[in-house]
């Protein structure tokens, strides 16, 4: 890979390739690698594709080495749907439509919608269900919230900024779990979710039998 990288690199600056821009005098973004999957940009134009295909034929002479075709997408941003599957058949691969799922994040989808964040409210809903909270104590239950339960959106969380609905949805599942595991319906609520959340150092300790 670090090959292919070097390879797109040059091509780069020889000038038979050309990334994207990701701002006026911001640096140019050809490529992006993560491990067995690879993510070239470019500025959209027949030479640009023509070109790829070139590298990565040329890359499979010199490494062994070969992109699976049939399973890679050419995306283009705001280009007709006839135009996109020209390109495509240059290299002979399929047409990419957003939006679409890439390393477990939805890419060119509408963020501001409730439907779009189905799939972390379902990730944390499948780990209450395997959880046996019946046999756990509210100790148990909150240190499942603060190491697992809080840790589950963060990845998504790192790209876009979630609606209010989504958070509150969240937080509304790790309350019911702490106070009634897997109970239906509502549980007595001993100390309100503000206390909970606090951090240890100015949370609410005990001290010679009163509350400090």
């Amino acid at each position: 890979m670090e090959a292919l990288a070097k390879m797109i690199d040059q091509a780069c600056n020889v000038g038979v390739f050309e990334g994207v821009e990701t701002s006026k005098n911001g640096p140019m973004v050809s490529h992006m690698l993560y491990a067995d999957d690879a993510l070239i940009m470019e500025k959209w134009n027949e030479e640009n594709v023509k070109n790829v295909d070139r590298m990565l034929r040329v890359f499979f002479m010199c490494s062994g080495l070969k992109i699976n075709i049939h399973k890679s997408q050419l995306f283009g941003l705001g280009i007709g749907e006839d135009e996109s599957t020209s390109m495509a058949n240059i290299i002979g691969c399929k047409v990419g439509r957003l939006p679409f799922d890439y390393l477990g994040i939805k890419v060119g989808a509408n963020m501001n919608r409730f439907a779009n964040w189905s799939g972390v409210l379902e990730s944390i809903k499948g780990r209450l269900q395997s959880w046996k909270s019946n046999l756990l104590s509210i100790g148990g239950r909150l240190t499942l919230i603060k190491s697992v339960l809080s840790s589950l959106p963060v990845y998504y969380l790192s790209l876009y900024k979630a609606p209010v609905a989504i958070v509150e949805a969240i937080e509304k599942m790790m309350r019911h779990f702490l106070w009634c595991g897997s109970k239906e319906g509502r549980g007595l609520h001993w100390v309100s979710w503000e206390v909970v959340t606090k951090p240890k150092k100015v949370g609410v300790g005990y001290c010679k039998n009163r509350i400090c």
